[in-house]
């Protein structure tokens, strides 16, 4: 993308529920005392600040795209390095024994040759750790592809993307032909949602980011976003105790022997 697009405020709205994956993909890393720790796509830093708490010895580098995020994790994570990277030019360093990345990777074209190419550099002892959603056939996905499909809004109906992610089976036959011992599994999570039009919140720090860039005039926007919450209403009805938004994810945890 040619800017900076991403909002940290409305990105960490639901924070607790965005976080959750983070934690349940770190918990299969058992790396005991690594000497350096990236961690790819950190965003405003509050993440990669327990990864240099678990791991006190260790270098601990945040990298991001965006402008705004390291912004943020500057100013909030005294103590940790970070810096704006394009994920396409980064390189392990000879001593990086654990790599991290939740929930990025399904904005980076060609991630799988990536993977191989990271593979073949770690240093032998490595981790590789990563979560993607899988969530792309999703209720919420189909109505953003249907509104962008309307005639009303042509300018954003090249937007949405096909399925960017492969499947954890998939990524274990990827990483295994590249010698690593590799745990691929899936999770759905349920999260419950309170307040009025919650998924339309929570995409509005996610999917629609490109979209709305895209809508630069208020009025658009508004507009846009009153049609894709009507259809995210239906999709999601809003139950006694809050709006059930299930969200499917994709994890990996691989070692190099």
């Amino acid at each position: 993308m040619s800017r900076d697009i991403w909002d940290p405020t409305q990105y960490g709205r639901y924070a607790d529920e965005r976080s959750r994956p983070f934690f349940d993909l770190i918990a299969r890393v058992r790396a005991e005392k690594p000497r350096r720790v990236a961690d790819l796509g950190c965003g405003s830093g509050e993440l990669t600040a327990t990864l240099a708490e678990r791991w006190p010895d260790a270098v601990v580098t945040g990298l991001d795209s965006s402008e705004a995020m390291i912004a943020k994790a500057v100013a909030a994570n005294p103590g940790v390095e970070f810096a704006v990277a394009d994920l396409r030019d980064w390189q392990p360093e000879p001593d990086t024994d654990v790599v991290v990345s939740s929930a990025v990777f399904q904005w980076v074209p060609g991630h799988r040759e990536l993977l191989v190419d990271w593979a073949e550099r770690l240093p032998a002892g490595a981790w590789l750790a990563f979560q993607v959603p899988g969530n792309f056939a999703a209720p919420s996905h189909e109505a953003i592809r249907r509104v962008c499909a309307s005639p009303r809004w042509t300018v954003v109906a090249d937007v949405p993307r096909p399925d960017p992610v492969s499947s954890p089976a998939e990524y274990l036959d990827l990483l295994t032909a590249c010698g690593l011992d590799v745990e691929a599994w899936e999770t759905t999570y349920l999260h419950v949602l309170p307040g009025d039009d919650p998924v339309l919140e929570w995409v509005k720090g996610t999917a629609l980011r490109p979209i709305l860039d895209r809508l630069p005039d208020p009025e658009e926007r508004a507009a846009f976003l009153a049609d894709l919450g009507a259809r995210l209403r239906e999709a999601y009805p809003r139950k006694p105790y809050g709006t059930v938004f299930p969200f499917r994810r994709v994890f990996v945890v691989a070692r190099k022997p």
